[in-house]
């Protein structure tokens, strides 16, 4: 029994599309969609070397162009601090006075424990702090 060479470029198309699935790089998909056209130019009654171009020329062509449009793509977008790094740089108001070895301010509607980054300097209730970092549940502030 033989295989027609159509049923060999899908198998190929399948095989490429695990590592696509495995690894999340889309060049694989694209190596698949290029055996996906070489398979139909083999059902169409295409010869070895037109299915083989085909597949190259599909492959390569896909490459060159959505690859440089998904790193635009990639690169146009911005980082979203979240948790404790959305929280470093924000401003706070103090609760009870806060110095070297404590306080309480609230920040971003909630009440968390403070200390200042000089341990010299403290702030009194309703003056605005600036966030430099959290340590733990301790935000430091200036």
């Amino acid at each position: 029994m033989e295989i027609d060479a159509w049923v060999w470029w899908l198998i190929g198309a399948v095989g490429l599309g695990i590592p696509l699935v495995l690894t999340a790089m889309p060049e694989f998909g694209m190596f698949a969609v290029g055996a996906v056209a070489a398979a139909v130019v083999a059902a169409l009654g295409g010869g070895i070397v037109a299915q083989v171009l085909v597949f190259v020329l599909i492959s390569v062509a896909l490459v060159a162009v959505v690859r440089p449009i998904a790193a635009r793509h990639r690169a146009g977008q911005t980082h979203h601090a979240t948790g404790i790094d959305a929280l470093k740089g924000r401003q706070a108001v103090v609760l009870e006075r806060v110095d070297g070895s404590g306080g309480r301010i609230k920040l971003a509607g909630e009440v968390w424990s403070a200390r200042t980054l000089d341990s010299d300097q403290s702030f009194e209730p309703g003056q605005t702090v600036d966030v430099a970092e959290i340590d733990g549940a301790t935000a430091v502030v200036m």
